[in-house]
């Protein structure tokens, strides 16, 4: 089955038998594992455990509460954009199973913003929930800060998290967003913007793999002088190193996620934990599709995990076995 049809399918029956009330115990029985070693208390939040579901998922948050049944500490939902927009043509979507990876150029599909705090006005669990927000395609780098400042201010009352996405390969010239000056004047503005908030809700930057040291360097700074809660590390890669997959596939163009991630987002992770010796939160993501990949990346200084790629290629029985392997490991 094409990848993105076999992604709704699966998704739109998941929650469809989640929906029943037995379903949902034999869930929470199966996939669910609870310790309070595993709490997690960041960014003026508490997590129950440090798994959480990456952004990209439950794009227009339609599946929050059946997500939370399977156990996840928290779910990130987005990237959101103020209007909605269709993403690039299919096909986009891509399996490399010899890699156990996925190659997406789906370019921010999502309902936008309005649609999303429907759904989100009608959840009933009290999961964490972290909104990630982007730009329009059609909206040109010079006013990209105008769909941050609404995403944020449009969703303040209904997440508790945000996630400044300028990382996305699929979009273009977003990654331009990444430079430092361009970042700095977003990241400044939303946090002033947070500040005068009666609560302010904590701001994190989800960034690339393929970025320098010396780029590294500067987002370390940024997030240092611009005080937001932390980075996310990190979103998919345009590198295509040592896989396996036939060149037919591999050479499609988009973000690759998956096991050939692993080893460079916990670099990342390594670095910016070291260099900035650990003043800021950091949730990793990229390439976890076991418990050690888990252990590894928390032991680089991650302080909460994301799962996508691996959560499709494992299923939800990953989350309760990182869970259970960091009650017993660390």
């Amino acid at each position: 089955m094409n990848a993105e049809k076999a992604h709704y399918f699966t998704f739109s029956w998941l929650k469809r038998i989640l929906k029943l009330p037995f379903a949902k115990g034999i869930a929470k029985f199966l996939f669910n594992y609870k310790n309070p070693t595993l709490e997690r208390k960041l960014m003026g939040l508490t997590f129950p455990n440090p798994v959480g579901l990456a952004a990209g998922f439950d794009k227009n948050a339609i599946a929050i509460d059946e997500m939370a049944t399977l156990g996840f500490g928290f779910i990130e939902i987005g990237t959101l954009t103020p209007k909605p927009q269709a993403g690039n043509p299919q096909p986009r979507l891509f399996r490399l199973l010899s890699d156990e990876a996925i190659i997406n150029r789906m370019g921010f599909n999502n309902d936008g913003v309005q649609e999303a705090i429907r759904h989100l006005k009608e959840r009933k669990s009290s999961v964490i929930v972290g909104g990630n927000i982007g730009k329009n395609k059609d909206t040109p780098n010079e006013q990209a800060l105008d769909d941050y400042l609404y995403g944020f201010e449009h969703l303040f009352e209904f997440v508790d998290y945000f996630v400044v996405n300028v990382s996305s390969p699929n979009t273009p010239n977003l990654r331009a967003l990444q430079e430092k000056e361009p970042l700095k004047n977003i990241l400044h503005t939303l946090q002033q913007k947070n500040n005068k908030k009666q609560n302010s809700k904590p701001i994190l930057l989800k960034i690339a793999p393929d970025l320098n040291e010396s780029q590294l360097d500067d987002i370390i700074e940024i997030v240092l002088e611009t005080k937001i809660a932390g980075v996310i590390a990190t979103n998919t890669t345009l590198s295509r190193d040592n896989l396996k997959s036939p060149e037919s596939q591999t050479k499609e163009t988009g973000g690759l996620s998956g096991k050939p991630l692993s080893k460079r987002s916990t670099e990342v992770i390594a670095y910016l934990a070291q260099h900035s010796k650990k003043q800021f939160v950091i949730i990793g993501v990229g390439g976890i599709h076991s418990p050690q990949d888990a252990i590894d990346k928390i032991k680089a200084g991650a302080d909460l995990l994301q799962l996508y790629t691996g959560f499709v290629y494992e299923g939800p029985s990953l989350i309760k076995r990182i869970n259970q392997a960091i009650v017993k490991n660390l």
